[in-house]
């Protein structure tokens, strides 16, 4: 991948960081009472969907799109746990913050979204190398 596409998923992966430190640690005085969303609840859902993202920005900014796949799945298992240490992070901080609490199931929800999410990383590796071998023919 070029150099500007992988500044640019850099860039989007500091402000995609950014935006989940705030949704994790900010004291929001009031939300919205919103017991589920499509049958789960609305709090994990919304871990599942905010933890989304950090697979493919974090492929798509340090790893090389490679035909290998034993390389492509160890940079995808290495970004994994990446992701679930900053998940399991925020969760114990959480619970020595006043206004928050640290909860299992989010960690959960965010550990099913960054795994189901890695899948599809791995996808769109092969995605990238199928096209990229169609460009040069």
């Amino acid at each position: 991948m070029k150099k500007g596409w992988r500044i640019f998923f850099g860039f989007l992966l500091l402000v995609y960081l950014a935006a989940v430190m705030y949704l994790c640690f900010y004291k929001f005085q009031s939300l919205p009472h919103i017991r589920k969303i499509w049958g789960f609840p609305a709090d994990k859902f919304v871990h599942f969907v905010m933890f989304m993202p950090f697979p493919f920005l974090m492929y798509l900014t340090f790893s090389p799109i490679t035909r290998h796949f034993p390389k492509a799945l160890l940079h995808i298992l290495i970004i994994f746990g990446i992701g679930c240490a900053i998940a399991a992070g925020t969760e114990v901080i959480q619970t020595h913050l006043k206004y928050r609490t640290g909860d299992l199931m989010d960690f959960k929800a965010d550990s099913m979204a960054l795994a189901i999410s890695s899948v599809f990383t791995l996808i769109l590796n092969y995605i990238l190398v199928s096209f990229k071998a169609r460009k040069k023919r």
